[in-house]
């Protein structure tokens, strides 16, 4: 599955690092795209092995704020 989040807070490629770094500590994550220009994420996840709370909670966990698009 691949889904797109709003993120607040991120505003340089260094945020956009962080953010990618979640694909190291969720299991089924397969790629994570986050671009500070346009403030937001594409995840790329096999939903039967996480969940958007989760993500959300990891995003969180970094310093920045996960909305659904």
């Amino acid at each position: 599955m691949k889904k797109m989040f709003r993120i607040l807070g991120m505003h340089c490629a260094n945020c956009s690092m962080r953010i990618e770094s979640i694909e190291d500590d969720l299991p089924g994550v397969k790629e994570i795209n986050a671009s500070y220009h346009k403030g937001q994420m594409v995840i790329e996840y096999d939903e039967k092995l996480v969940m958007d709370e989760q993500i959300i909670a990891a995003v969180k966990k970094k310093g920045y704020q996960a909305v659904p698009v």
